[in-house]
């Protein structure tokens, strides 16, 4: 590939401004902010305490007992055994931990390794739309066209309709990738809005990647239903996680996917020349994690889903009584909210100002959408903000935005 392909993959994506210098994203930018400021960084979701002492423990074991060096290319034989387990305990799924797992650094890689290994030049790739930011770049590396379908806001939350679904396919349709439960939206689709999506990728005989990250981070009784459960489904698709979400060890980069034994060969084919191997010892805890689900794991997961429902609720309640208007998420760690009732127009405008005004810092929800299109459009004046913080820190926002009152 060319130096000038290169440039222009970087480009579309934004990573590239038109004078050739590296273009700060937004995300970038909202951290200097909150850095300057002072403004508690409500934009980057990650925890700001560690997960289970018994799994940090369960790592430094690994590595003083000396697995420093690289681990088997698949993974580390534990980490497929318990990823398998996993599935089967959790969803009922079947998967040959030897010829249908595939080891990660992290769900980020596991995308772009799959969509690098599966679609290339002339073929469509359809996914949801707010979309996370890597979905494009991966998605631009292979040349291939990307589509999506719109999540749209309902009173009762973000929707899929149907014929947008149909809108986004054609012949040349290759995969579809899918994120429930979804970020940035916090929507968790349900098992009808998944059998719309699974029906037009069979019309299709397109693939199904799904992204399910946050898939134990659900609220209020919705169920994260993975695509592979659905009738016909497990062979068409390639499932992806990690441990990083529902363990709180985001800087581990330990993710896994699984599929049939040929797709997985394909795009282990690709992440070799990725990564290679990664986060050897880290497996070793992860594994550990999975396949303790009924005991210290479990109960530490469960808590977390809890506690950051009640989380969700003080930050939302905070952002409605300031007068934005939050669409309650079921999942993840997000909550999005509309800032036109406050007079912004643009999300963008309203972030640059939140610091001063609320020291607060959010992030756009136009971020996560194609620059210019439809969708960036209808949610310009959305901001998405994060509720993994420690109640303390949420509080003190809570005391930040309730300025914009007065």
């Amino acid at each position: 590939m060319s130096h000038g392909h290169w440039t222009e993959v970087a480009r579309s994506v934004g990573l590239l401004a038109p004078d050739g210098a590296v273009a700060s994203t937004i995300f970038a930018e909202m951290s200097a902010l909150a850095q300057r400021t002072g403004a508690i960084n409500l934009g980057q979701g990650f925890p700001d305490v560690d997960g289970p002492q018994h799994l940090k423990d369960a790592a430094v074991a690994a590595i003083q007992g000396g697995d420093n060096q690289y681990p088997p290319g698949p993974g580390v034989p534990a980490m497929l055994d318990a990823v398998a387990a996993h599935q089967r305990r959790c969803y009922g799924l079947e998967v040959d931990p030897r010829t249908e797992v595939l080891v990660t650094a992290g769900a980020t890689e596991a995308l772009a390794a799959t969509v690098l290994a599966l679609a290339g030049p002339g073929d469509e790739v359809v996914t949801l739309e707010p979309y996370y930011d890597s979905y494009a770049a991966a998605i631009a590396l292979t040349g291939a066209v990307h589509r999506t379908i719109p999540l749209r806001p309902t009173p009762g939350g973000f929707r899929l309709d149907p014929a947008d679904v149909e809108a986004a396919f054609s012949s040349r349709t290759r995969l579809l990738l899918v994120n429930t439960p979804h970020n940035p939206t916090g929507t968790v689709l349900t098992r009808e809005e998944l059998a719309v999506l699974a029906d037009a990728a069979v019309a299709h005989d397109a693939l199904v990647v799904t992204d399910e990250v946050y898939e134990h981070l659900t609220y209020d009784g919705a169920a994260h239903v993975p695509m592979a459960t659905l009738p016909g489904m497990a062979a068409r698709t390639v499932t992806i996680s990690s441990a990083g979400k529902s363990l709180s060890f985001t800087g581990w980069k330990v993710g896994w996917l699984h599929a049939r034994a040929d797709l997985v060969t394909a795009i282990r084919t690709v992440k070799q020349f990725l990564t290679y191997v990664a986060s050897g010892p880290f497996q070793h805890a992860v594994a550990v994690g999975l396949l303790d689900e009924d005991g210290r794991t479990g109960a530490y997961v469960a808590s977390l889903a809890a506690s950051l429902q009640e989380r969700r609720d003080l930050l939302a309640g905070a952002l409605a009584e300031a007068g934005f208007a939050p669409v309650t998420p079921r999942g993840t760690y997000f909550v999005v909210a509309d800032g036109a009732p406050l007079g912004y127009p643009d999300g963008v405008d309203l972030c640059r100002e939140l610091p001063e005004r609320a020291g607060v810092v959010g992030v756009p929800v136009s971020a996560f959408c194609t620059p210019g299109g439809p969708v960036a459009e209808e949610l310009r004046s959305y901001v998405r903000f994060t509720y993994v913080k420690e109640r303390a820190t949420l509080e003190r926002a809570a005391a930040g935005l309730a300025r914009l009152r007065g």
